[in-house]
């Protein structure tokens, strides 16, 4: 599906202009466990879902320059969703679209995205189980003035959001944004 999204090259580049956003904040913040300063540290990514791209994709990182101390740094991503191998926007439409109501049944899903079912279903449980059951959840849920239903995930939530359809999936990028990195003191275990 996210093939065939018109502007595709414009969410690819405003995604990246969103991480690098968030890159150069962390970059001027320090390291998160000296204040050392931090030195890129960008590291390949061989991400499912963008076939097209024919550039190698990175995730931007940095590393303290301080002898002793050599921590990572991993900003947020709206590109990335943690260490999954598929990109945050492949994930999360997967996720919409493969709700029941959705009209889009498993196979006709596999064949858009290029996800197999079974990478499907554990993307499935992963929204309904694991995602409702973390700390991060459980935080963010009361943000929301009528409840979320788990089995309405992630379509609910992303409803929730103001704009058009391009707009809501940014903002619920945006949100998710937290459980992308652990090497930040702020990001939530899950």
């Amino acid at each position: 599906m996210y093939q065939r999204l018109p502007g595709k090259e414009r969410i690819r580049e405003f995604l990246l202009r969103c991480d690098r956003e968030a890159a150069e904040e962390v970059r001027r913040g320090g390291c998160p466990r000296c204040s050392g300063r931090l030195h890129q540290a960008d590291y390949p990514r061989k991400p499912r879902g963008d076939d097209t791209n024919p550039d190698p994709v990175f995730r931007l990182s940095f590393c303290c320059g301080v002898e002793g101390c050599r921590k990572r740094a991993t900003p947020r991503s709206l590109r990335f969703f943690g260490r999954k191998v598929y990109l945050g926007l492949t994930f999360v439409i997967a996720g919409v679209l493969g709700q029941g109501g959705s009209g889009v049944g498993a196979g006709q899903l596999q064949k858009l995205i290029g996800v197999s079912r079974r990478t499907l279903r554990r993307w499935r449980r992963w929204w309904t189980t694991l995602f409702v059951e973390s700390r991060f959840w459980q935080a963010a849920r009361g943000r929301f003035q009528t409840p979320i239903v788990a089995a309405d995930l992630p379509g609910q939530l992303l409803d929730r959001f103001p704009g058009n359809a391009h707009d809501r999936v940014i903002a619920l990028l945006r949100f998710l944004s937290p459980l992308t990195t652990s090497s930040l003191p702020e990001s939530p275990a899950l």
